[in-house]
C-alpha cells in the first residue's frame, strides 16, 4: 500500500514563529505517519529552512502542499478580473519555490472558484486552463508537479468529478499537471469509489482519504477497504493523506485513523 501522511488543516501561518508545529510533527511521526500535508499561506508564517530541519530530524516528508487558503485572500483562477487571475497565477508560481524545496506537489482545488465568481462553466474553464498552463510551464522549469483535486459541487464551482478533471488536464497539456482523488468528494460526485481510481490508473499522483462526514474513519459510509484495494490494483505507491476536519481533534484523529487504515488493509 501507499505511505500515509496526515493533513494539518490549520494554515501554516496559524502556528506562529515558535515550536508548536514541531510538536505536531513529532506527534504525527510517533503515530506512524511518514509524511505530513501542509496548508500554504502567504506569508508562510514558518521559516522553510527551519521546517526542513524539523522534518529531517523526524524522518518525515511533505508530499504535498494545499493552496486553497489563497481563495480567502481574494485570489481565484476563474475570476472575471484579469488582474485577480494574474495574481493567482503568480501566487501559485511563488508556491512552486516552496514545493521545490521540499520535493512536494501543489494541490489545486478551491482556487478554481465558484459559480458566483463566473456563472458560465465554459468561460470559467477557459480561464482556469489558461492560468494553469502558465503555472504548469513554471512547474516544468522547476521540475515540480501540480495535482488538480476534483472537489464536490458544494465546495467548488467547476471540475467536480474525476472525469472533468482529466478533461481539464488534457486541455492544459502539460506533464507537470496530474490528477488526484479524494474519497469525500468521490462519495458525493461519483457512482463508484473505485472506478475513478482505475480511470486515473498510473496517472494518479495523490490521494486524500476522508470519511463521508469529514469525521473519524468508520463513522460514515466510505468503504476504505475497497479504496485501498483499488489503489493496490493500479500499483499506487505514493502518499495517501488522511483528512479529518470535523468532530475530532488531531490528537484523537491521527492515531485512530492510521489504526483504522492498517486494519482496512487486511
Amino acid at each position: 500500500m501507499s505511505r500515509y501522511s496526515y493533513i494539518v488543516i490549520d494554515p501554516l501561518s496559524s502556528f506562529g514563529p515558535g515550536d508548536r508545529l514541531q510538536g505536531v510533527l513529532s506527534f504525527l511521526r510517533d503515530c506512524g505517519y511518514s509524511g505530513v500535508e501542509l496548508n500554504l499561506t502567504e506569508p508562510t508564517g514558518v521559516d522553510p529552512d527551519r521546517l526542513e530541519g524539523w522534518l529531517s530530524d523526524l524522518d518525515l516528508v511533505v508530499p504535498s502542499f494545499l493552496t486553497g487558503d489563497a481563495y480567502s485572500q481574494g485570489l481565484c483562477l476563474s475570476a472575471l478580473d484579469l488582474s485577480v487571475r494574474q495574481r493567482t497565477v503568480q501566487r501559485l508560481i511563488d508556491y512552486l519555490d516552496v514545493a521545490q524545496q521540499f520535493d512536494a506537489i501543489l494541490v489545486v482545488g478551491l482556487l478554481q472558484g465558484f459559480r458566483s465568481d463566473e456563472p458560465d462553466p465554459d468561460v470559467a474553464n477557459r480561464r482556469i486552463t489558461e492560468c494553469l498552463r502558465e503555472v504548469a510551464a513554471a512547474a516544468e522549469d522547476k521540475k515540480c508537479e501540480i495535482v488538480i483535486e476534483p472537489v464536490n459541487h458544494l465546495q467548488v464551482g467547476f471540475n467536480n468529478s474525476v472525469g472533468e478533471v482529466l478533461a481539464l488536464i488534457e486541455a492544459i497539456n502539460s506533464p507537470a499537471v496530474r490528477p488526484m482523488v479524494d474519497t469525500i468528494h468521490m462519495n458525493i460526485e461519483e457512482a463508484s469509489l473505485v472506478e475513478p481510481i482505475r480511470k486515473c490508473g498510473d496517472r494518479l499522483r495523490h490521494v486524500h482519504l476522508c470519511e463521508s462526514n469529514g469525521s473519524l474513519f468508520g463513522t460514515g459510509n466510505v468503504d476504505f477497504g475497497s479504496v485501498l484495494k483499488s489503489l493496490d490494483e493500479i500499483n499506487y505507491r505514493r502518499f495517501a493523506s488522511v483528512k479529518v476536519y470535523r468532530g475530532a481533534a488531531l490528537e484523537e484523529a491521527a492515531p485512530a485513523s492510521i489504526e483504522y487504515l492498517r486494519k482496512a488493509e487486511g
